[in-house]
């Protein structure tokens, strides 16, 4: 059974008021409340004041469920529900990304999960990449026109959740958001310009409690909105709700977090220290920087094996559909399977002999044919270019150098790490033995390396569903010592020996072995 008395709904009676007893309505609910909540620090939303009365005396039993949400040192109640009246008190997690967002509606009473969407970031539509967005939003029209774009987006997926739930937008009182410190700056419609230029300042990192009403938001007049808070420029509040999911902050022994998303961004720590960095690795890893790359869907190929005496292509595509693009994982698995079956050299570059019929020249460029026409669901060749590996292997190039520089930052060494987290949809197609075999990320045992999935989602929707759980964000936030790898000076010589297959050491990475 779910404790209630670590969730954001709290049931409590009411004494009914008399002579004797002519305190407030909002001072007698506030008072059953103080017993649960340990608290003298309770405030009411504004809408729900102007309906509490009506709310109070309708309750036959004198028993309501109360919503609260942590406002600072205090709470603010922000619903009263009957505690007989059958509907949901509920609320949305949300992980903000640059590209998806994804929204998760759940019962704040027994945490359970009622439905889930997804969309395209409507932003896309002024950039696909943070950079573009950031100048749209030099000036007051911008920041407002991409506001507006999110908050539309948010607000079509919040009546299609509510919709999956059979549930009304009324019933929705709790929004936990986590994006990365620029997504969140837009998203709240404040100025990012010197998020991008040296020395990377944000203009905030805590956010108070905000009113969905004020941001927009069609959910419950009275719900509130609490943002993650970011840690630096490049290390924001999506990757605070990931270390919370992963528990990695209480730890005894060192783990390290990865998410790559538009950047890699990393924490290395355990209970006693935690730190993070975050770096420009992500496009070409997310598949995003080929002509064929796409983020993972049906019918993206998310692996790729090649018979090492044939070199025929064995492909995988998600849902098994017909192939249409390749995400980060097959890329990185491509790559993998390229260096293994010496089609391509320790350069990165592809070998005329071992690649045969596959390798055909277009508009002065090389490339190799993944699928031929014939077997594409596009009806076109998929084919990856002699650019597409270059740049792939400058992105595995930085995020091998960005794990080497806070790993050697703290002083310890990639043995010492007892378990390394990877998150987002990228670590949940990801294969360790293809990312290791072109030297992406350190030759340690397999069974070190595990998948989070969505970790922004998941760290979100647990501040929804445990106010033990939230009330550790501001702590986690408070321990990490963040690293800025734009002024680090031994960053770029690990990135230059880092950019061969799979290292210019290869004594590294003693578990690849090669096809001569």
């Amino acid at each position: 059974m779910p404790d209630i008395f670590d969730r954001w709904v709290i049931p409590v009676s009411l004494p009914p008021p008399r002579l004797t007893d002519n305190r407030a309505d909002a001072d007698r609910l506030a008072g059953a409340l103080k017993s649960v909540l340990h608290t003298d620090d309770i405030t009411f939303a504004w809408p729900l004041l102007k309906v509490l009365p009506r709310r109070l005396r309708a309750a036959a039993s004198g028993k309501v469920r109360c919503v609260v949400m942590k406002d600072g040192r205090g709470f603010r109640v922000v619903g009263v529900k009957d505690i007989a009246d059958p509907s949901p008190a509920a609320g949305i997690a949300v992980d903000l990304g640059t590209t998806r967002v994804v929204l998760r509606l759940i019962d704040l009473e027994t945490g359970a999960a009622l439905s889930e969407t997804a969309l395209d970031n409507p932003q896309i539509s002024v950039g696909p990449d943070i950079l573009a967005r950031i100048h749209f939003a030099a000036n007051d029209s911008g920041r407002r026109g991409l506001h507006e774009r999110i908050i539309s987006g948010l607000n079509t997926a919040v009546a299609d959740l509510c919709q999956k739930a059979d549930i009304v937008a009324d019933d929705i009182f709790l929004m936990t958001v986590a994006g990365n410190t620029s997504m969140t700056h837009l998203f709240l419609e404040i100025v990012p310009d010197w998020i991008i230029r040296e020395p990377y300042i944000p203009a905030a990192n805590r956010f108070s409690l905000i009113s969905a009403a004020e941001l927009g938001i069609a959910v419950n007049p009275c719900a509130c909105v609490f943002v993650f808070p970011n840690v630096g420029s490049y290390f924001g509040g999506d990757l605070i709700a990931g270390i919370l999911y992963s528990g990695l902050h209480r730890r005894d022994e060192i783990a390290m977090l990865v998410d790559v998303g538009t950047n890699a961004e990393v924490l290395l720590g355990n209970r006693d220290w935690l730190v993070a960095c975050a770096g420009a690795a992500g496009p070409a890893l997310e598949g995003g920087m080929s002509k064929i790359g796409m983020t993972a869907r049906p019918g993206v190929i998310d692996e790729i094996r090649i018979d090492p005496q044939t070199r025929a292509f064995q492909i995988h595509t998600i849902g098994d559909q017909p192939p249409v693009g390749i995400c980060g994982s097959g890329m990185i698995d491509l790559a993998a399977q390229l260096f293994l079956t010496g089609m391509i050299d320790l350069r990165g570059k592809f070998v005329k002999d071992a690649c045969g019929g596959r390798r055909i020249e277009k508009d002065g460029i090389h490339q190799i044919t993944v699928v031929p026409a014939d077997q594409s669901a596009t009806g076109s060749e998929l084919a990856i270019s002699q650019t597409d590996i270059d740049s792939l292997v400058r992105s595995k190039a930085a995020m091998y150098a960005i794990l080497e520089t806070i790993t050697a930052y703290v002083g310890v060494t990639f043995k010492d790490i007892v378990t390394f987290f990877v998150a987002g949809t990228f670590g949940s197609f990801i294969k360790p033995r293809s990312a290791i075999a072109i030297g992406m990320i350190p030759d340690l045992p397999e069974t070190t390396y595990q998948p989070l999935g969505n970790s922004s989602l998941a760290g979100a929707s647990l501040a929804l569903t445990s106010r033990a759980a939230f009330d550790e964000i501001d702590a986690i936030r408070d321990r990490i010592t963040y690293l800025e790898l734009n002024v680090n000076p031994e960053f770029m010589g690990r990135f230059s020996a880092a950019k061969f297959l799979p290292h210019t050491d290869p004594a590294r990475f003693p578990s690849v072995v090669r096809k001569n």
